[in-house]
């Protein structure tokens, strides 16, 4: 079944109607007609609108509401992916399994390793597309909202917006070496002890990792370092291993 998104004003009563790009989509590419059923979310409440097309226009698509899922899909926390700028492009991957995964926002972050120099007259194209990614896989997944992607921070400026975050994780690969280094035994009881409600980050380095000076700022700010095993996990893998852990541990 096919997803979409509407702003709140756009669903009255049993009338649902839908405008803007999606019309072209939903009639000349992947052809949907009048009788099929589809879904729709508002991106606020969390609903599921299952509805049936009534009629597709140049402009609109008019439906008619059958039934409210109410059982949502969203994780009972929110979510904020920190992740270095990696190289290429990998950050539309990152975006787009993370937002399947369930993260509510993403924010790049400019980091000393980072082997891309990031560009600052591109920002707002750079913003935009990645925002489209995170849409497109909101809707195949299926999502009750478009999670949203931030323009580039500095690392500073990161540990300042991650301040208000309940609790705030950096999978560091030289964990065992800091002072109150806990290995995957307090890993695991850091994953443990997360509950419905509360808001997590996820700090993720770049290719080149995190430089010592950073993750002692990250633990002046009250991060927890934490290991993702024996193995040196990509960029692109260590978020989602943490995500899934997460998910694991909250939705059971």
């Amino acid at each position: 079944m096919y997803h979409f998104f509407v702003e709140p004003s756009q669903i009255n009563d049993k009338r649902i109607i839908i405008t803007g790009d999606d019309v072209n989509h939903i009639k000349n590419v992947i052809r949907l007609k009048v009788g099929d059923e589809i879904s729709v979310s508002n991106g606020v409440d969390g609903r599921d609108y299952r509805c049936g097309i009534e009629e597709i226009t140049e402009i609109e698509v008019v439906c008619c509401l059958r039934f409210i899922k109410e059982d949502g899909v969203e994780l009972p926390a929110k979510v904020y992916l920190f992740q270095g700028l990696p190289k290429g492009d990998k950050m539309e991957f990152i975006i787009q399994k993370m937002v399947e995964l369930g993260v509510y926002e993403i924010i790049p972050v400019a980091m000393k390793r980072c082997v891309v120099k990031f560009d600052a007259k591109k920002a707002a194209t750079k913003t935009s597309r990645w925002q489209g990614i995170a849409e497109a896989a909101a809707k195949q997944s299926r999502r009750a909202i478009v999670p949203r992607v931030r323009e580039v921070m500095g690392y500073q400026e990161a540990l300042v917006y991650a301040e208000h975050i309940d609790v705030k994780l950096v999978p560091y690969e030289m964990e065992e070496m800091l002072d109150d280094a806990s290995g995957m035994e307090g890993t695991r009881q850091i994953i443990d002890n997360l509950k419905p409600g509360q808001s997590v980050a996820i700090f993720i380095g770049p290719e080149g990792g995190f430089e010592e000076r950073e993750i002692q700022k990250a633990i002046d700010y009250d991060m927890k370092p934490i290991t993702l095993g024996r193995r040196i996990l990509r960029t692109e893998t260590a978020g989602m291993t943490v995500m899934a852990w997460i998910m694991y541990q909250l939705e059971r």
